[in-house]
C-alpha cells in the first residue's frame, strides 16, 4: 500500500500590524492567551515604560545608545523610528522561538512589518483596522496618555499607515478584542494547513 502524504508542521512569524489606537496590543495578549503554541516577540524600544509595563515583559525598554549598539551589530531583524522613538525587533527574540516550535507573534508598526516579511519571507502579514476613524479617535482619547497635539499627530500617522494595508495578506477589523483574535487565529490555522509549507509526498 503506498505512503500516505505527510503535513509537517513548520513555525512561522505572524507579523501584526496597525495604527497606534487600535488595540493590537490587547488583541495580541487575547491570541497569545487562546493557543499555547503562540509566542510573542519582545520589541525594543527607546521610549519611557508606560504605567504598568514591565521591562523584559512588555517591551525591552533601551537607551538611545544601546538601541544604536545594537543596530550596528545587526542584532535588530528591523528598527524604525515612531513618533520620535526607536522600535525594533532582536532577532533572538525570533529565531529562539522558531527553534522551540512556537509560531511567533510580532507587533509591529508597517514599516516594521514590511521590514520582517523581507527577512522572513514565510511570514504571515495581518493588518488590523479600527471600526471607524470615530473609534479610534476616541480610543487615543481614552487612553489618557496623549496630548491633543499627539493626539492629531497620531491620527494623520494613521492614515497615512492604512494605506500600506494592500501591502498586507490579511486585513481583519478590530471591532471587539475576542472576535478579532479568533479571526487571527482561524487565518494561522489554515496557514498551517498551507500545502507550501510542508507537504511531503511520499515518491514525488
Amino acid at each position: 500500500m503506498p505512503e500516505c502524504p505527510r503535513l509537517i508542521e513548520r513555525p512561522f512569524p505572524i507579523v501584526i500590524s496597525a495604527p497606534s489606537g487600535t488595540g493590537k496590543t490587547v488583541v495580541v495578549a487575547k491570541l497569545l492567551s487562546s493557543d499555547g503554541r503562540l509566542q510573542r516577540a519582545l520589541t525594543a524600544t527607546t521610549r519611557q515604560p508606560r504605567a504598568g509595563e514591565v521591562d523584559g515583559t512588555d517591551y525591552i525598554f533601551l537607551t538611545e545608545v544601546e538601541f544604536e549598539r545594537k543596530q550596528k551589530a545587526n542584532e535588530l531583524a528591523e528598527s524604525a523610528r515612531v513618533h520620535g522613538m526607536w522600535y525594533g525587533v532582536p532577532r533572538e527574540s525570533i529565531t529562539s522561538a522558531l527553534k522551540k516550535g512556537k509560531w511567533v507573534v510580532l507587533n509591529v508598526d508597517v514599516q516594521g512589518g514590511l521590514a520582517i516579511k523581507q527577512a522572513y519571507p514565510d511570514a504571515v502579514m495581518v493588518f488590523l483596522l479600527p471600526p471607524s476613524l470615530e473609534a479610534l479617535e476616541s480610543r487615543l482619547r481614552g487612553r489618557g496618555t496623549d496630548s491633543e497635539e499627539d493626539i492629531q499627530r497620531r491620527m494623520r500617522d494613521a492614515l497615512e499607515e492604512m494605506t500600506v494595508a494592500p501591502k498586507y495578506e490579511y486585513i481583519v477589523v478590530n471591532d471587539e478584542v475576542k472576535t478579532c483574535a479568533n479571526r487571527i487565529l482561524a487565518i494561522v490555522w489554515a496557514e498551517t494547513s498551507r500545502t507550501s509549507r510542508g507537504l511531503v509526498v511520499p515518491g514525488a
